[in-house]
């Protein structure tokens, strides 16, 4: 198992259209530790690929090192890194038997016949392959293809991370479930250094322990997946996790307090006196599960109008206007949302994150 670092990378790709060179990653300082679950997010073109190829060794980073347990290997060839890889498209021999790939990398060692099929034998166990051992690897769907390209991925014992790189992304969604199940299972019985990249938050955070989000070649935010929902760093966090995102709204400083342009909004004292001391621009963010609504009037609420009511089986999430301003909250209450009703609102404060120039400002 392997603690994994990255100090100071940076990698640029040469680029025939500008005058410099264009980073996929810049100045980016990680630790991964040994045998956690990771998970790199973002979305497509962020470097997400780029970074588990530097680690695997199959790209060279342009500056700064990577580090196995304290050890830089930015020159040690993929193979002496010990690193298994599993790619966006299943790779198996699909003239071989499942047993026969999942037996390859070990004949490869040199292991001796009964030590491969002791080791296929509890890789195939742990994986529930046993009903496919004599199968052609041809005849498995993708979905079973992953599971045999993820178990030959694991079958040496000198293996001490596992990269996976959109996994899923080719899978049947009814298969992906128990594929990521599976996942997780391999890396807490192995206790395996495990990075997972997707542009899938659902995946992200329902497999990982810790999820890194990448923006532009930079580090974004790297927390817990209940750090990220309640405390996102930006604003840009907020909106990427969740699902409607979160709801960032553009506030002033007034003699009175806070407001928000384009609407007659009044914010909790609570809320305005947190900005009282905040320079540079000011943001709210607040998510739709975390807005207060009620169909009967309250006095010291904010009137909004129902624009759109869109159904999500055990709730629904509810367009609201005031003004010029448009907000998303999640209700449970199916019989209190219709098109073009009033609906009154609060923000309660301690459900709201306040920015000064993109950065979260802690209450």
């Amino acid at each position: 198992m392997a603690k994994i670092e990255l100090k100071s990378l940076e990698h640029r790709y040469a680029s025939s259209r500008k005058e410099k060179d264009s980073f996929a990653i810049e100045d980016l300082n990680i630790v991964w530790e040994d045998g956690t679950a990771n998970a790199l997010l973002g979305p497509s073109g962020c470097g997400k690929t780029t970074l588990l190829n530097i680690i695997s060794g199959l790209i060279k980073p342009t500056s700064g090192s990577v580090l196995f347990d304290g050890v830089e290997v930015n020159d040690r060839p993929t193979r002496e890194r010990h690193i298994a890889q599993v790619f966006q498209f299943p790779v198996v021999y699909d003239t071989m038997t499942v047993f026969d790939n999942l037996a390859f990398p070990l004949r490869n060692q040199g292991k001796e016949g009964n030590e491969v099929e002791a080791r296929v034998n509890e890789i195939m166990e742990l994986l529930d392959l046993g009903s496919l051992t004599a199968m052609k690897a041809s005849h498995l769907n993708p979905a079973e293809k992953q599971i045999v390209s993820l178990g030959r991925g694991i079958a040496r014992k000198d293996t001490v991370a596992l990269l996976l790189d959109e996994p899923l992304t080719v899978i049947d969604p009814i298969l992906k479930l128990d594929l990521r199940r599976k996942l997780r299972l391999v890396q807490q019985e192995l206790k395996l250094t495990m990075i997972y990249v997707t542009h899938d938050q659902h995946e992200a955070l329902t497999f990982a322990d810790r999820v890194t989000i990448v923006r532009d070649g930079f580090i974004v935010q790297s927390a817990t997946p209940e750090e990220l929902f309640l405390h996102p760093r930006t604003p840009f966090v907020g909106y990427f996790i969740g699902s409607p995102g979160m709801n960032t709204l553009r506030c002033e400083k007034t003699s009175d307090g806070l407001e928000i342009p384009g609407s007659s909004l009044s914010l909790p004292s609570a809320i305005a006196s947190r900005a009282d001391k905040l320079k540079g621009r000011i943001d709210l963010g607040i998510r739709p599960e975390f807005v207060e609504t009620s169909a009967e009037e309250r006095s010291d609420w904010n009137r909004f109008t129902i624009q759109m009511v869109d159904h999500a089986g055990a709730y629904q999430v509810l367009t609201l206007q005031s003004g010029s301003l448009q907000i998303k909250a999640r209700v449970e209450d199916h019989s209190i949302s219709k098109e073009g009703d009033p609906m009154w609102v609060n923000f309660p404060s301690e459900k709201t994150n306040l920015y000064a120039d993109g950065e979260r400002v802690a209450p």
